[in-house]
């Protein structure tokens, strides 16, 4: 019997989301209603669309009893997650055409990493990249040729834009092909000892370039368990792409049989196939809870406490920061990867990987198993695909073999899940706290005021902040300046926690999803530039976080304070940030999922 909060979490999404669900679904049924849409089209359109193509591609395509598969792809030379994904269509256009199918590259989106444009103006258009991918997969595929749609994106902003975008064609059956990750490098311990030398000024910049580059090595994902790994984990348990498939090794056989079974498949579930499955009877409000429940119990990216909520509003749901926190009390923590623990992604794969993970929460009765999945049924996520003389088949996944990484039966690492809502007079917030040793979960100490991570950085290297203090970093909301993630606080932070001081973050901006050991209430709303109370603060204020009971609070009377103000002009123009004034002036709380999308 599926555990009692989810069931009722699962209620009130969708009593609370009916009539935007109603309107999502009768707007999906009528583009349904259409058929083979490419059979409408005008000879001069199907013309223009088969231009290119071979001749026999060409029939294929023009054979209205055959399938044509669009592919919105990330694929970038640059970005190691995306790198693989170069000869994807090419592999997913010969396994279609031997069955007597098609597919074509309806479109590419823009990829960009995190880890390069940290503390660097691209990162102030980060965020809004989801939107605009969401845009350029519809984009993608309004040519309306299509009779499926595979989404090839791993990475932060990417994976969730394209299925916000996927999500305006949910009438189409869709799916994610992963890439899977790079080979571990050096230990995550050492990237951080590295990292925290180097704010200390205790190592110069060679040492740390050859960490780094040592780190982040070859092509496939980044192997600690970020927001990109997270959106491979999450969306895996939502069932959209195949079972086990999401940290298979890039270059690997199983991957290649992975992204040939994923093209086979998705070809048989097209519009007037008797298995016909449409995006749009997948991701509903139990997919959404499933995928929650995994991201609590994997201590999982807190960007995904935005990214979920946007998603949910594009399926015609609406989640909200308490039903996060209210699974949160009962999803325990059954992954430890780092910043949760000192193993990677490839440690989890061995582990038991996500199936392991999925066979957990099932026998803990965490997941609606009557969710639908892409493929099959969510019992066949229970299981692990293995490549055997060329053929390929899934088993029943076992015991978690390194019980240090994934939890065995009868054990937990936490009770409670890696994430929790805060509340209190200087608003709403967002904590993880897996990885936040408990005598650190409450910290109570004065403000020390900044609007820039910079300027912390630069306190820190003159020597200011030796003190207990919880840093406040405000004018960083996605109005502001597009909620940058403020990466170069960890390092200066870990130090001085490890220097004894008392020592926590508040912000409204964002974090890195491998944020760590700090204490850090991050998207915090109403956000400053909207007239939340982060902006009325002051040095000296005494703030409490107390992560335990989910309070968040300024101890000092605020009453009669005027909101502090800021030019925020060199962090909006140059570099591209002044084409994305019209998404600052739309963008939604992050509690709203930070979105222009209504």
């Amino acid at each position: 019997m599926t555990h009692k909060v989810i069931t009722q979490v699962t209620a009130r999404i969708e009593a609370r989301s009916a009539s935007r669900r109603e309107r999502f679904l009768a707007r999906i049924a009528r583009q349904a209603e259409q058929g083979k849409t490419r059979a409408a089209l005008a000879c001069g359109n199907l013309a223009h669309a088969v231009a290119a193509c071979s001749t026999d591609e060409k029939g294929r395509i023009l054979d209205m009893t055959r399938a044509n598969v669009g592919i919105v792809t990330a694929y970038n030379d640059m970005l190691s997650a995306h790198q693989p994904y170069k000869d994807y269509p090419d592999e997913i256009k010969a396994t279609l055409a031997a069955l007597g199918h098609s597919a074509q590259v309806a479109g590419g989106v823009p990829a960009m990493c995190d880890g390069v444009t940290q503390g660097q103006p691209g990162m102030d258009m980060s965020l809004f990249s989801r939107d605009l991918i969401a845009q350029a997969t519809a984009l993608s595929l309004s040519h309306n040729t299509f009779d499926a749609t595979l989404l090839l994106g791993i990475c932060d902003k990417i994976a969730p834009g394209q299925i916000m975008g996927a999500l305006s064609h949910a009438h189409l059956p869709t799916a994610f092909v992963p890439a899977g990750p790079m080979a571990s490098g050096i230990s995550n311990d050492d990237k951080v000892k590295v990292r925290q030398q180097y704010a200390a000024g205790e190592v110069g910049r060679e040492a740390l370039l050859e960490m780094e580059c040592g780190a982040y090595h070859a092509p496939g994902t980044c192997t600690f368990y970020g927001t990109a790994n997270t959106n491979q984990l999450v969306f895996e348990a939502m069932g959209l792409m195949l079972p086990g498939s999401a940290f298979v090794h890039p270059h690997s056989e199983l991957r290649r049989a992975l992204t040939a079974e994923a093209a086979r498949r998705i070809s048989a579930l097209i519009p007037g196939s008797p298995v016909y499955r449409p995006l749009s009877e997948v991701l509903d409000a139990r997919t959404l809870v499933n995928g929650l429940v995994a991201l609590l119990a994997s201590g999982g990216s807190s960007n995904h406490s935005i990214h979920m909520v946007a998603l949910a509003r594009a399926a015609g749901l609406v989640l909200t920061w308490d039903d996060l926190s209210d699974l949160s009390d009962v999803v325990p923590l059954l992954v430890r990867m780092y910043p949760n623990g000192p193993a990677d992604v490839n440690a989890f794969q061995q582990a038991g990987a996500v199936p392991g993970l999925m066979r957990r929460l099932a026998e803990l009765d965490l997941l609606n198993m009557d969710a639908t999945p892409t493929f099959g049924t969510l019992q066949d996520h229970l299981t692990a695909p293995q490549l055997n003389d060329g053929k390929l088949t899934w088993h029943p996944v076992g015991e978690s073999t390194d019980p240090s990484v994934l939890s065995p039966t009868g054990q937990v690492f936490q009770a409670s899940g890696g994430t929790k809502v805060l509340d209190g007079n200087l608003g709403r917030a967002v904590i993880k706290v897996s990885a936040v040793a408990p005598e650190y979960r409450v910290v109570e100490a004065p403000a020390r005021i900044f609007s820039s991570q910079y300027a912390v950085a630069a306190a820190y290297q003159a020597g200011e902040l030796n003190e207990d203090a919880i840093i406040v970093v405000r004018h960083n909301g996605p109005a502001a300046n597009g909620m940058p993630e403020l990466h170069m606080l960890m390092p200066v932070l870990g130090n001085l926690q490890k220097a004894g001081y008392k020592v926590a973050l508040v912000t409204d901006g964002r974090l890195s999803g491998a944020s760590g050991k700090i204490p850090a209430a991050i998207h915090v709303t109403p956000e400053a530039l909207h007239g939340g109370a982060i902006g009325l603060l002051q040095d000296g204020d005494m703030l409490r976080l107390d992560a335990e009971t989910g309070r968040l609070d300024c101890l000092t009377e605020l009453t009669g304070r005027t909101q502090a103000e800021i030019d925020l002009t060199l962090e909006q123009e140059g570099w591209g940030r002044e084409l994305f004034s019209v998404m600052r002036r739309t963008v939604s709380s992050a509690e709203c999922g930070a979105t222009i999308f209504e």
